[in-house]
C-alpha cells in the first residue's frame, strides 16, 4: 500500500515516458520544413550554421527522448515518487525564488532593447521617447571596432558626417540615407561607407541619418522627422535585409502598429525577453502580421520620399547565395508590394574581420548598385528630382546587381 503523500510509482513511470513520447514525436515532426517556418535568419550567423545547429539540436531531443525511455524511466519514476509534497513545494519556492532574483538583477542594468548593444556603448546613443534612441549629436569619437580603430563624427542633428566640425547643408540637393549599422558604416570610416561612396560618385550631397539596431518601422520613423528639413531631397535609400527581418516583429522598440499608427515600446519580462533571444521561435502568424506591418512601412517610407520629389530605393544586400527563406521574405515583402528595390549579391569574403557587416569592398558595391539605379531613373541628376518615383510597377519588381 502507497504512503500518504506518495504517488504509486508506475503512475510516475507513466508519466514519464509519456513525457519521452512527446519528445520525440515532437523533435521527429520538427524537420527541416518547420524549423525554416519558425526560425528566422539571424544577421550575425550563416544559415548553414544555423541549420547545422537545428539538426544537431533535433537529434540531441531524440537521443534524450530515447535515453529516457528505454533507460532512465524508471530511476527517475522511482526518484519522484519518494518525493513528499512538502519537499516538492520546497523545490518549487526556491525556484521561483532565484527566478525573481535573476529577473531583478536583469532590471538593475539600464533599460535597452535585449537584442541591441548598450547605449552607452561607442558612439554612443541616447533615448529618444518616439524613436527609440538616436546618435548623441554634435560629437566626435574613435572607437575599437572589427579590430582596428574607427572615428565617427556626428553633426548637430546627430546625422554621421565627414569630420569634427561638418555640417548636412539641408538647402542643398541630398540624397538621404536612413536605416541601421550597415547605412551607417560600422566599422568604416567615412569615405568607405554606402553614403560617401554615392555622393563621391554622384557629385550630390548625401545625409546619412541611420542609426544601429533600428528596426524598418524606426528608419521610416526617423525619416518622417527629418525629411521636412531638407529643402532638395534628391532620393530616399533604406535597407532591407531578410537577415535583419526579425527586429521588425519585436515589441521592445517603439513601432507601428496596424494604419501606421505610432506605439510605445513594451517592456515586459527581462526573462522572457532573454528566453526568447536564446530559443528565437515565432509563429507564423506573428511573421505573418510582421511581414504585412513592413510592407506597409516601407511603402509608407516610398510615398514619404515621392511626396517630396524624391526617388525612393531599397537596397538588399545578400551574402552569397540566399536561403529559401529569404528569398521567401523578399518575395512577399518587396515582390509583393512591388516595392522599388535593388538586391546586391555580394561575396561571402566581403565582410569586416570577424564581424558580419560589410567591409569597405563590400560598401563599395552597394553604393556602386545604389548609383546604377539612380542614374536608370533619372534621380543622378539633382535638376531632374520631381515627383516622378522612377520605374513602373513591374520594373520594380526586378532588379539584381552581382558586383565582384
Amino acid at each position: 500500500m502507497t504512503s500518504p503523500g506518495r504517488s504509486p510509482p508506475l503512475t510516475w513511470e507513466f508519466a514519464v515516458a509519456g513525457f519521452g513520447v512527446l519528445l520525440l514525436g515532437g523533435a521527429l515532426a520538427a524537420d527541416q520544413a518547420w524549423f525554416d517556418r519558425h526560425f528566422l535568419p539571424i544577421f550575425a550567423i550563416q544559415h548553414s550554421t544555423m541549420i547545422a545547429a537545428e539538426q544537431g539540436l533535433r537529434g540531441f531531443i531524440i537521443l534524450m527522448a530515447i535515453m529516457l525511455l528505454l533507460l532512465c524511466r524508471r530511476p527517475i519514476a522511482r526518484l519522484l515518487s519518494r518525493a513528499t509534497i512538502g519537499g516538492t513545494l520546497r523545490v518549487v519556492l526556491a525556484a521561483a525564488l532565484a527566478l525573481g532574483t535573476y529577473e531583478l538583477i536583469l532590471r538593475v542594468r539600464p533599460l535597452h532593447p535585449h537584442d541591441a548593444d548598450p547605449l552607452q556603448l561607442e558612439p554612443r546613443r541616447q533615448p529618444d521617447p518616439r524613436l527609440g534612441w538616436t546618435f548623441v549629436p554634435s560629437r566626435s569619437i574613435v572607437a575599437r571596432e572589427a579590430g582596428g580603430a574607427v572615428s565617427y563624427s556626428f553633426d548637430a542633428a546627430g546625422y554621421r558626417v565627414a569630420a569634427p566640425g561638418a555640417e548636412v547643408d539641408v538647402a542643398r540637393p541630398t540624397i538621404i540615407f536612413t536605416g541601421e549599422s550597415i547605412i551607417v558604416g560600422f566599422g568604416l570610416a567615412w569615405r568607405e561607407t554606402i553614403p560617401a561612396q554615392v555622393s563621391a560618385l554622384l557629385g550630390i550631397q548625401s545625409a546619412d541619418l541611420a542609426v544601429p539596431d533600428y528596426s524598418n518601422d524606426q528608419s521610416y520613423l526617423r525619416l518622417a522627422a527629418e525629411l521636412p528639413r531638407f529643402r532638395k531631397p534628391v532620393a530616399v535609400v533604406t535597407l532591407f535585409m531578410p537577415s535583419l527581418f526579425d527586429r521588425n516583429l519585436l515589441t521592445n522598440r517603439p513601432r507601428l502598429g496596424p494604419g501606421m499608427v505610432w506605439q510605445p515600446a513594451e517592456q515586459g519580462w527581462r526573462l522572457a525577453a532573454l528566453l526568447h533571444w536564446l530559443i528565437p521561435y515565432r509563429s507564423t502568424a506573428m511573421i505573418d502580421e510582421g511581414m504585412m506591418r513592413t510592407r506597409d512601412s516601407l511603402g509608407a517610407l516610398a510615398h514619404l520620399a515621392c511626396a517630396r520629389g524624391a526617388q525612393p530605393l531599397i537596397v538588399v544586400p545578400q551574402f552569397g547565395e540566399a536561403s529559401t527563406v529569404e528569398e521567401a521574405l523578399q518575395r512577399r515583402v518587396l515582390d509583393g508590394a512591388g516595392l522599388p528595390y535593388v538586391r546586391v549579391r555580394l561575396d561571402p569574403a566581403l565582410h569586416l574581420p570577424g564581424d558580419a557587416h560589410p567591409d569597405a569592398r563590400g560598401a563599395r558595391a552597394i553604393a556602386a548598385a545604389v548609383v546604377a539605379r539612380l542614374r536608370l531613373t533619372g534621380a543622378a541628376s539633382a535638376s531632374k528630382a520631381s515627383g516622378n518615383c522612377g520605374l513602373s510597377r513591374s520594373d520594380q519588381r526586378k532588379s539584381e546587381l552581382n558586383p565582384q
